[in-house]
């Protein structure tokens, strides 16, 4: 079999009618995202692209990114997607690091687009829509000008190929470009389909931003690999989120930790909008135990999971019936993924101690891209090193602790940030809370919780200490609470620490 592009080929024989894509206004079949899909890629190749070259997409969330990530497949090619959050001298790092020559923008991204063309890296640029802006070809008029039949090739495409880079997060210096195959792709669809049971019936609603590894493998791909249909919602909004779970049956929602705060403390949140949504999951950060109960008070069972940009990106999941017995977890290992917690010499832990998340499996990257030391640090021994601090209980059910990056010593003594962020939440006052560790000349680091209020609350920063006092050893105990309005996050929603331990907040 050839690469994933021929997904879409398959799907216009065996279900051309039925709905592939839904965005805003416009539905397309799977006929109809094939044909445009072959249209795009005979565009990329008039311009003389082949297999290995690099093609860089700078755009919210549309239908267009699903053309994208299929044509570049069926091509061979290379898709960077850009994060469009970030400023032009971070993505120009990218397209020089990714050496990317082609990129496809949206019309509301073309001054961005065009710093991040300065200096002339760029050697094509695609608009979507159907007008001119600038230099750049409107993507319609390209589409427009090709046949809708399967771009001939004279190479091989097949699972092996690379097909995309995507950006890690960089929080800590410059991002690193995670090099995935066509095959780390097929193989996250098949560990989703296998353990989450997929079928054609299924409806997601796409939130998380396709920029980013969760918007487009959790769960977009696999739902296309099954035949089923996946709803884009260009941004976070959550009235707007209530409204199109009911209207578009959604049957599958997956958020991370920030959206799911940020929804239910909204005025428009109504949990009767999740009454036909057979999965609700969350990732990506860690999930505080008292959110969870605030969802299943309410009738909504929040599933997790656990998974990085390196991973394509799954490698853990919590089922339904699971999910109350062991809430905190992330579940227990897909069906095709290896994961073991080590000790700093690599060697498994006993059963319930507290190390390093290490993995084995099809679907972790090839590499970073052009990171040849680092590839050696991070799959040292033969496993991926994941940066994550977790435990194993007796059923093989895995609970993340914290990054290893976030973990600071104060007196000796190993303090994990996210259980004490935990316990903060716990105050009703709370809305968010972070907590790292700042240098103290006595116990070498102590902790600074950073803490947002719950809009109209009124809380000040002794009642977070004394609350603490009863729940936490002293050890434990931010030496310091900052009341902040926001903080500062990655648009996949992760807590910037480095900002906050550089005063940034």
């Amino acid at each position: 079999m050839g690469g994933i592009g021929q997904w879409l080929t398959r799907r216009a024989v065996l279900c051309p009618q039925r709905e592939a894509v839904v965005d805003g206004s416009r539905r397309l079949t799977y006929a109809q995202l094939n044909q445009r899909t072959n249209q795009l890629a005979r565009a990329l190749q008039a311009r003389g692209l082949v297999r290995g070259d690099r093609v860089a997409m700078l755009a919210l969330n549309c239908h267009q990114w699903l053309e994208a990530v299929m044509a570049t497949a069926k091509l061979g090619l290379v898709l960077v997607p850009l994060n469009w959050r970030l400023a032009p001298a971070e993505l120009r790092y990218q397209l020089a690091d990714s050496q990317t020559r082609h990129l496809i923008h949206e019309p509301g991204l073309s001054d961005l687009a065009a710093q991040v063309g300065a200096g002339g890296s760029l050697e094509h640029q695609w608009v979507l829509g159907s007008e001119a802006q600038g230099s750049a070809e409107p993507y319609e008029e390209a589409l427009a000008a090709q046949s809708d039949q399967e771009p001939v090739l004279d190479y091989t495409v097949d699972l092996t190929c690379p097909h995309l880079i995507v950006y890690t997060s960089g929080t800590t210096g410059k991002p690193k470009g995670a090099m995935l195959s066509q095959a780390n792709s097929q193989w996250n669809a098949l560990n989703q389909h296998v353990d989450l049971e997929f079928t054609r019936a299924d409806r997601e609603l796409v939130v998380l931003p396709m920029f980013h590894i969760g918007g487009i493998g959790l769960f977009t791909l696999a739902l296309l690999y099954v035949g089923a249909s996946v709803v884009v919602q260009r941004a976070f909004d959550p009235a707007q989120i209530m409204r199109r779970l009911v209207r578009e049956k959604i049957t599958i929602f997956f958020g991370v930790p920030a959206m799911f705060l940020l929804m239910i403390q909204s005025p428009e949140f109504d949990p009767a909008a999740f009454e036909k949504v057979r999965m609700v999951f969350c990732g990506g950060a860690p999930l505080p135990p008292a959110l969870i109960d605030q969802y299943q008070e309410l009738g909504i069972t929040l599933q997790q999971g656990y998974g990085m940009s390196e991973a394509s990106p799954s490698t853990t999941v919590l089922r339904r019936e699971d999910a109350r017995a062991k809430k905190g977890s992330v579940g227990r290992p897909h069906f095709h993924i290896e994961l073991r917690v080590a000790g700093q010499d690599g060697q498994e832990l006993p059963q319930g101690e507290v190390g390093e998340v290490l993995l084995k499996g099809p679907n972790i990257m090839q590499g970073y891209w052009n990171r040849p030391e680092a590839n050696r640090e991070v799959f040292a021994g033969g496993w991926f090193h994941t940066g994550d601090m977790g435990r194993l209980d007796p059923e093989g059910f895995l609970y993340i602790v914290d990054r290893r990056k976030d973990m600071y010593i104060s007196g000796g003594e190993n303090v994990y940030p996210a259980e004490v962020e935990h316990a903060i939440f716990e105050l009703d006052q709370v809305a968010e809370a972070a907590v790292v560790g700042v240098s103290d000349p006595r116990w070498g680091e102590t902790g600074k919780a950073f803490v947002v209020p719950k809009p109209g609350a009124r809380l000040e920063p002794d009642q977070v200490t004394k609350h603490l006092a009863g729940r936490l050893a002293r050890f434990k105990q931010p030496r310091e609470v900052v009341l902040v309005q926001a903080l500062p996050r990655t648009a996949s929603g992760k807590v910037i620490k480095s900002r906050l331990r550089d005063g940034e907040a």
